[in-house]
């Protein structure tokens, strides 16, 4: 286990404490903008489809009810585009960050091989990369990476956690490059549904993958646009032989989403009334504290989709934070993401509209 543990960096929040106690010691309390977990009600036809299948002794299957998988199909043809989308195109997982972290592993990927990313990036691509033993490389471009050995090339668009949205033509250029080199894309899509200035676009689109799946996956989550991130319920979607051997080898890993999630994921999927409320919801946030940052002197930079702002005032980001905790507000320093955001910090708009007020109030 230590020779395990061994290979992985420190975790990095662990290294927030002495910031968040700082401003937890504001005499109004910390508005806490670091971990952009949702904060805002399950919607109730969500609660409900749970509360209904809670009566489930069973076994929940790997592949999912034959109900989930028409509604993540349905969904992936209606709001992705991905007309071609069947069930053998579809996997739920036991939420996102447990598929990012072992997905490498899973595809029986080790010392030798490559994993690829962001410069910029959620910390869990290079963890998967360093349990199974493989090389993580990180990019620009990704298309002048190096294409031998590379076996798993992970794209993140909308970006966290710069917000950053890949253009549609981008993203046809790096599909047809990856193919023509046979590097595996994994697009990690969470925040999908989550564009402010730009409209993010899947790599599963018939546009960019021209109807075939081949060599794609999609990763998506429910965390963020349906604050399920206490369900752990995701899915990926795609390359058929891909998903075909990862439920294998899951079956045998007993890697199960439990049924009354299943059910709650059903209604989530068959609802755009909830996501189109809670997107004004996080509007409403992203616009005053983006006002608020900007008039203290912070210069906000991409964060054109997903639930955070990627801001700097040019000096080293833990200066920022430790600012910023001084007036009871704390926020995750960019380097956690990659030394490139040693300058910058992420912040996020999940807090409630009253401690958002808050930070308003004290960043004036």
């Amino acid at each position: 286990m230590a020779a395990v543990s061994a290979r992985l960096p420190v975790f990095p929040w662990d290294k927030l404490e002495p910031y968040k106690a700082t401003a937890a010691a504001h005499p109004d309390g910390i508005v806490d903008l670091s971990v952009g977990t949702p904060v805002d009600p399950v919607p109730q036809l969500i609660r409900s489809a749970l509360v209904a299948a809670a009566d489930s002794p069973g076994y929940p299957t790997v592949w999912g009810t034959p109900a989930l998988r028409d509604a993540i199909t349905g969904w992936l043809r209606g709001r992705l585009g991905a007309s071609a989308a069947g069930h053998r195109n579809v996997l739920p997982v036991v939420g996102s960050k447990e598929l990012v972290a072992w997905l490498p592993t899973q595809l029986g990927l080790g010392p030798g091989d490559k994993v690829a990313y962001p410069r910029l990036a959620y910390p869990t691509y290079e963890v998967g990369a360093r349990l199974c033993g493989a090389e993580a490389v990180v990019y620009d471009d990704p298309t002048e990476l190096d294409p031998a050995g590379l076996k798993l090339l992970w794209l993140n668009s909308p970006s966290n956690p710069t917000g950053a949205v890949i253009p549609k033509d981008e993203l046809v250029r790096i599909v047809a490059w990856a193919r023509e080199h046979s590097v595996l894309v994994f697009s990690d899509e969470c925040y999908l549904e989550l564009g402010w200035e730009a409209e993010p676009v899947s790599v599963l689109h018939d546009d960019v993958c021209g109807g075939s799946y081949e060599g794609l996956v999609a990763v998506h989550s429910l965390s963020k646009r349906s604050n399920l991130a206490g369900y752990r319920a995701a899915f990926i979607a795609g390359d058929a032989d891909v998903l075909g051997e990862l439920l294998e080898i899951r079956k045998h890993g007993g890697m199960m989403t439990p049924a009354p999630v299943q059910a709650a994921t059903v209604a989530a999927l068959g609802d755009d009334a909830h996501v189109a409320e809670q997107r004004a919801r996080y509007a409403a946030r992203r616009t005053a504290l983006r006002a608020a940052l900007e008039a203290h002197g912070f210069r906000v930079e991409h964060s054109e989709a997903s639930l955070y702002l990627w801001v700097t005032r040019d000096e080293p980001c833990w200066d920022t934070v430790a600012h910023l905790a001084g007036l009871g507000i704390l926020v995750a320093p960019g380097d956690f993401y990659g030394e490139a955001g040693a300058r910058h910090v992420r912040v996020a708009f999940t807090a409630t509209d009253e401690r958002v007020d808050a930070a308003v109030k004290r960043l004036a």
